[in-house]
């Protein structure tokens, strides 16, 4: 079939096309595309076909080209689904999220602009709300986490005395945390 350099570069633009093509597809069921991008999905099924014919005698390339046909099969069977949902009328596009976010940012520009003080525990809150819906977890009330920071407050003064300090929502091991750090 050719050198270990040729194969690796042929893999190389397998994944780069299935890459693209999850990101047509993705575009095609957000609404953004009016056409469903089977013709590219034909031309790369034709071109895994004619990579899994050939005999690659390096096993750790065969197992690479292994596992990007099996990511393409996979993808493959959830493309199909959501077609066949898009063409029984029961799909539902995502695009609530999109005018959600658009909405929150908005928001926050028009209290940005107006001079309205926002209150850090608010935009806290919602951080936190945001996080935990991220990792899909239930999100704390609003009272829980003002008795949560109430009760650290001693400790944040000890360790930062008079310094000002600001709360960053963060993610580890999924799940999201509040961490306080000194304002530069």
């Amino acid at each position: 079939m050719g050198s270990r350099g040729q194969i690796t570069e042929m893999l190389n633009l397998l994944e780069k096309d299935l890459k693209d093509l999850e990101i047509a597809f993705e575009q095609y069921f957000l609404g953004l595309e009016k056409r469903s991008p089977e013709q590219a999905r034909q031309k790369l099924t034709l071109r895994m076909r004619k990579m899994i014919s050939h005999y690659i005698p390096q096993t750790d390339l065969r197992f690479r080209l292994q596992s990007i046909t099996s990511r393409f099969n996979s993808y493959c069977g959830y493309w199909d689904r959501v077609l066949r949902q898009i063409d029984e009328g029961k799909y539902e596009r995502h695009t609530s999220r999109i005018q959600r976010f658009a909405q929150t940012k908005s928001s926050e520009q028009d209290a940005n602009q107006t001079g309205a003080s926002v209150d850090p525990i608010d935009t806290l809150y919602q951080e936190l709300v945001t996080a935990h819906q991220r990792c899909k977890l239930r999100p704390p009330n609003r009272d829980q986490v003002i008795s949560f920071l109430a009760k650290q407050e001693e400790a944040i003064k000890k360790r930062f005395g008079d310094k000002q300090i600001d709360f960053v929502v963060v993610t580890e091991t999924g799940k999201p945390k509040i961490r306080v750090r000194a304002k530069r």
